[in-house]
């Protein structure tokens, strides 16, 4: 048992135990005191009741009616009425006690005799079907009450404390890097904040199980992107020792693969970057002047490729981003659709704005995507034809830096074929915190 349980095992003993202790110790002396002044009051009535009924007697029908009245009443209990005469003698020849009594009454008789008559209460009975019986020791009582507190607080603490240990060999176990473990299994059918605690670990668990494991891909993909060019760079140095004649050659294919690693490295680390949640100075920027003037570049390069691209959207869209972010975004997206969209065909370019958002949707005439692909096309290094160009970063990037803006990124696939890539950007009235 650790800590916990303890801690919360003795608090709540000692609460229910002190608790029941001075509730149970008022209600017994609060009952107590109001038995003694019942019981006290009962007998002081039959008692006056005895002591009115034989003085009537002896008033009216003197000591030989009194003495048969008596005779008679003998078997029946309750207070027995001594008659006494001034000699000390009694009517029945009963022993007068020798102490005080409180019920007492002196007497004068018709024929001028002084009677006193006692009332001396029955003999308790402790005997026999339905007697009163004696109230059980105190320690009887408390006992009971510890065992039961002890039994409850036990069983309180444990299911507070049972899932604590739970969460805690979970964390052990994190911490150890088995992040397959899960804790909402071992909750059993509990409902409360504790049950809820796991499940978000159990979240935090398989987030964290995820993130790790794109990183992993992410590491692979870098790796193998990067031993490429650099394995052509080696084979073009070996070579250009090798022929002199085409050391020109060679350069020439060392300039271009150094220039491809540049890019790689560039678009990694802006994926890396967006990755962290590093964030940039915002500026005060109007969308569709911007997306207007990349589709104008997008524009010269398709023509210069046998292709067309038609931009449509009208009005103006001010917010607050990073210019790089966006630019890029939008440019990726875009380009990447020039790229793709078959010879002869045409790209459309389409700003949709509304009060809250704006809405860019780029659809292309090029071979598509699968419809299981769809989302996969927005992963790092990820490319469907394995003899695509590219690196497969920049629909990575473009999902990354809208995210990072509140913005979403989707592609579906377009009805006569081709792609359909729509995204949607939200304005901003002014900067958003933590920008520079």
């Amino acid at each position: 048992m650790g800590r916990l349980f303890w801690k919360s095992f003795i608090a709540l003993w000692l609460t229910l135990t002190l608790s029941v202790l001075a509730v149970g110790a008022a209600v017994w002396l609060y009952r107590g005191a109001n038995e003694d002044a019942a019981r006290l009051e009962v007998a002081t009535y039959r008692s006056n009741i005895a002591l009115d009924t034989v003085e009537s007697v002896l008033q009216h029908g003197g000591p030989q009616a009194a003495h048969q009245f008596l005779m008679r009443r003998l078997p029946r209990g309750g207070p027995s009425v001594l008659v006494v005469d001034a000699n000390g003698h009694e009517l029945l020849g009963r022993p007068v006690p020798p102490e005080q009594h409180d019920h007492t009454r002196q007497i004068q008789t018709a024929d001028g005799a002084s009677l006193q008559l006692i009332a001396v209460p029955p003999p308790p009975r402790n005997h026999g079907f339905g007697a009163r019986r004696t109230p059980p020791p105190m320690w009887v009582p408390v006992s009971t009450i510890l065992l039961a507190s002890l039994v409850f607080s036990a069983l309180l603490a444990w299911y507070v404390a049972k899932p604590i240990r739970v969460l805690k060999r979970a964390f052990d176990a994190a911490a150890d890097g088995q992040l397959d473990t899960r804790v909402a299994p071992l909750m059993g059918g509990r409902r409360d904040e504790i049950a809820d605690l796991g499940h978000d670990f159990d979240r935090m668990a398989a987030q964290l199980q995820a993130q790790i494991a794109a990183q992993r891909r992410l590491l692979h993909d870098v790796s193998h992107e990067l031993r490429s060019p650099l394995a052509r760079m080696q084979a073009a140095i070996g070579l250009g020792r090798q022929s002199p004649d085409k050391q020109d050659t060679m350069l020439e294919r060392i300039e271009r693969e150094s220039a491809r690693l540049d890019t790689l490295v560039g678009e990694l680390l802006t994926l890396s970057r967006l990755e962290a949640g590093a964030s940039g100075r915002a500026e005060h920027l109007e969308l569709v002047e911007l997306i207007a003037g990349i589709a104008d570049d997008a524009q010269f390069e398709a023509e210069a490729q046998g292709r067309s691209l038609v931009f449509s959207g009208e009005g103006e869209c001010w917010t607050w981003a990073q210019s790089e972010l966006i630019h890029r975004a939008f440019e990726n997206v875009i380009r990447n659709a020039v790229k793709y969209t078959a010879e002869g065909t045409q790209v459309d370019v389409t700003v949709q704005l509304s009060a809250d958002h704006v809405q860019v949707v780029v659809a292309d005439r090029g071979p598509g995507v699968p419809a299981d692909e769809l989302e996969a096309i927005f992963e790092p290094f990820h490319r469907g034809d394995a003899g695509a160009p590219g690196f497969g970063l920049g629909l990575a990037i473009a999902r990354r830096a809208l995210a990072a803006h509140g913005g979403q990124i989707r592609a579906q696939s377009r009805e006569g074929g081709g792609l359909v890539v729509e995204m949607v950007l939200p304005r901003r009235a002014q900067a958003p915190q933590g920008t520079s």
